[in-house]
């Protein structure tokens, strides 16, 4: 009998600390949760061939971070089925997208693919497949694609764009939308539209002469209520949002052609992605101030991230309560592919020239300083 009733209070002891260590855990989750709803991880999708590591990565180095949302860029490598022309060469199938997609389920993972809309019509020499399947969509057909790009140019070329205003193009981009937010079973798709540098131009029959930033608002309000019959939410960058000249920011991660003034225009529900990589800009507050939900995403430089980190913890913690919902978190920005970043991360390569400056540290020292909320 004693053995049975020291038996018995051995169980009842440890099921008081497994009580007592579930509650605290609890707490942690709640609290980081609190602090930083959105603790985002944005690459490019993967190749095939590179699915079963990237999956594994899910797994292995995403999950056990606390990292709740990935952002694919997809763009044409997929296997669609209502526009098939639209297909890069090697693409995912559906069965290649659903491994990702249960990975991520397992985890808790909120899963949003990125097709690149309006602007990154274009890179380099390459026109990207909307384009160069129906060139009719083209805002500047009269920019002739270079065989070797150079910047700066003549025609200030960066990246072509679509004429958003073109009777036929958003039939084939709605099509696009639900077909990929279908195959992620997601309840939102980030639209990119970042660095649009055509827009209204002059020798556009349709909208030469028209005001950008009404243009540019007219978009993002066309893709937010098409995904809004379907519940589901649109994210894009937020560099066209902001005014370069005023700032100093530049036209790069931020407008000079007038689009900034779309921030007062577009539907509050979208969500800005705020991109900076040289500074710590305090832009965030700037979009929460204008009613918009906004998140912080660094790329290469690890002390920045951990001092934009540090500064959207301050935010959401020092804010009234009306503001302070609006900061929605910190994602991590990959701008290669999967094989080159996964490459860097589990040091199987060295940067010699970005020396410690690389986005796989970036994002290493932003997690542990996000770990430290808990």
């Amino acid at each position: 009998m004693q053995i049975f009733s020291n038996m018995k209070k051995s169980t009842n002891f440890l099921l008081v600390i497994f009580l007592i260590l579930s509650q605290q855990n609890l707490f942690a989750q709640t609290k980081l949760d609190s602090i930083l709803p959105v603790r985002g991880f944005c690459i490019a999708a993967p190749q095939p061939k590179e699915l079963d590591s990237f999956i594994k990565f899910i797994h292995e180095e995403l999950a056990p971070r606390k990292v709740n949302t990935l952002v694919l860029r997809v763009d044409y490598n997929y296997q669609y089925e209502t526009h098939p022309e639209l297909r890069d060469n090697i693409a995912l199938s559906k069965a290649e997208v659903k491994k990702m997609v249960d990975a991520c389920k397992q985890h808790g993972i909120r899963i949003i693919p990125q097709v690149n809309l309006l602007g990154h019509q274009s890179w380099a020499s390459h026109t990207t497949k909307l384009l160069s399947v129906y060139p009719e969509f083209d805002e500047t057909p009269n920019v002739k694609m270079p065989e070797k790009y150079v910047w700066p140019n003549a025609d200030n070329l960066y990246c072509k764009s679509y004429c958003p205003l073109h009777p036929g193009v958003h039939k084939i981009i709605f099509d696009l939308m639900d077909e990929i937010c279908d195959a992620f079973e997601t309840d939102a798709f980030h639209a990119g539209m970042d660095e649009v540098f055509y827009l209204g131009d002059d020798k556009c029959p349709r909208c030469g002469g028209r005001d950008k930033a009404e243009l540019f608002a007219g978009e993002v309000a066309t893709l937010r209520n098409y995904l809004a019959q379907k519940n589901r939410q649109l994210w894009i960058w937020g560099d066209r949002l902001i005014d370069g000249k005023t700032t100093g920011l530049g036209m790069w991660e931020a407008s000079y052609n007038n689009t900034y003034r779309a921030i007062d225009l577009i539907p509050k529900d979208v969500m800005i992605c705020d991109w900076h990589y040289e500074r710590a800009d305090k832009t965030p507050v700037y979009f929460a101030m204008k009613g918009l939900n906004v998140i912080t995403c660094p790329w290469r430089v690890p002390s920045l991230a951990v001092a934009q980190t540090e500064d959207m913890i301050n935010f959401k913690t020092q804010s009234s309560e009306d503001m302070r919902p609006r900061f929605a978190g910190m994602m991590q920005t990959v701008w290669s592919g999967v094989s080159d970043f996964l490459d860097g991360f589990y040091g199987k390569k060295k940067d010699e020239h970005a020396g410690d400056n690389t986005p796989w540290n970036s994002f290493t020292v932003m997690y542990e300083r996000i770990r430290k909320i808990e």
